[in-house]
């Protein structure tokens, strides 16, 4: 049996993918652990695994509302942050760990093992091409290179950079130094092809952390339906009151709702552009209305995927009323769009995306010993 520790941070869509691996390294008798931030215990422990938090967590919430600078600057901090490499390394002197799966953006962490010598992989949870455009590139690398760390060549070193997404929707670059990938699918639950009813659903879900405008933008959005003979399902997630919006006759909100058990009946999804419900929704084979609540990463690029492969329509975060419900109203009177989601669906589907990733890690298993 071999002892392997996921390394992750409260973000979101970051944490499925983990799970969903954890549990089938769980099954084939592998001892699994998790390290991260301690609003995540509930939801780790609660899968079943021992959970350890970080004791340098920093200021980072993910569902408290802050300034754009506050969010930026947390958020920095958890990428960044020297001390949660220092956590995961005391985690390991604490407790045999044979490899360590670690959050593709916490670079402070990959640099600690890096420097330790320890087995390692990366766990990329979305597109490779955000990671590589926003965070080796963008203001998050500047930040990085600033405290010492270079993230793709972090990346270069480790030992395995696992993608968990669709192959077909990542177009990274080819500039050098090359990162080796492995893609292994995306990691959604088991899901099946949408079956109509007799009055089209809209599904309706942002983020599930706290962004600027976000509670805004979920008004327009019911504004912009209201007319339209559709039933909206709305989500808000934990970070907005579902008390604050108003919602018109043919819309229910809710704070939480299984989007697998909704999205079977559902004919369209509008999102943010995260990864999890981004690919959820393709796997059943639903187009999507896309505002990215978040320029800073991956959802204007995963926004951008969907409409060149024809599966659905990018808008802006400020997008109008009337321009939603064009775009609603689009995706609704042409079926090529559903077609083009339905292609894309069969291709997450066909993959057991936690299998192949569980074999990519096995392969790395041996002794680890901590320098220092």
């Amino acid at each position: 049996m071999s002892s392997i520790l996921f390394v992750t941070w409260d973000g979101g869509g970051n944490v499925p993918p983990a799970l969903a691996i954890a549990k089938e390294l769980k099954t084939r008798g592998e001892s699994v652990r998790f390290l991260g931030h301690a609003r995540q215990r509930e939801l780790i422990e609660g899968s079943g695994f021992p959970f350890e938090q970080f004791t340098a967590p920093g200021s980072w919430t993910a569902t408290d509302e802050r300034s754009g600078l506050q969010n930026v600057v947390s958020f920095l901090g958890v990428l960044c942050g020297r001390g949660l490499g220092d956590d995961t390394l005391a985690s390991i002197a604490a407790s045999p760990t044979d490899v360590v799966v670690v959050d593709c953006l916490l670079f402070g962490v990959l640099d600690a093992l890096d420097r330790a010598g320890v087995t390692r992989a990366v766990l990329v949870h979305s597109l490779y091409t955000a990671v590589e455009r926003t965070m080796f590139a963008g203001a998050a690398g500047v930040v990085a290179r600033l405290r010492g760390l270079r993230p793709r060549r972090l990346f270069s070193r480790a030992n395995l950079v696992l993608v968990a997404t669709l192959e077909a929707l990542d177009r990274p670059s080819t500039k050098r130094p090359r990162v080796e990938l492995t893609y292994v699918g995306a990691m959604i639950p088991h899901a099946t092809p949408h079956l109509p009813g007799k009055t089209p659903r809209a599904l309706v879900s942002l983020s599930t952390t706290w962004l600027p405008g976000q509670d805004a933008a979920l008004q327009r959005i019911l504004n912009a339906l209201a007319t339209l003979p559709i039933e909206v399902v709305l989500t808000t997630g934990p970070a907005i009151d579902p008390a604050t919006l108003t919602a018109p006759a043919n819309a229910t909100i809710s704070r939480y709702l299984p989007h697998a058990d909704v999205m079977p009946s559902a004919d369209l999804v509008v999102g943010h552009g995260g990864h999890a419900t981004t690919l959820l929704a393709l796997a059943h084979d639903l187009p999507l209305v896309i505002l990215p609540m978040n320029p800073s990463f991956d959802q204007p690029i995963i926004a951008k995927a969907i409409e060149r492969e024809g599966a659905g329509i990018a808008l802006p975060k400020t997008a109008s009323e009337v321009a939603i419900r064009e775009a609603v109203e689009k995706l609704l009177g042409d079926a090529e769009y559903g077609l083009a989601a339905a292609r894309l669906g069969v291709q997450i589907r066909f993959v057991d995306s936690p299998a192949r990733a569980a074999e990519e890690i096995l392969e790395l298993v041996a002794p680890i010993h901590v320098v220092g």
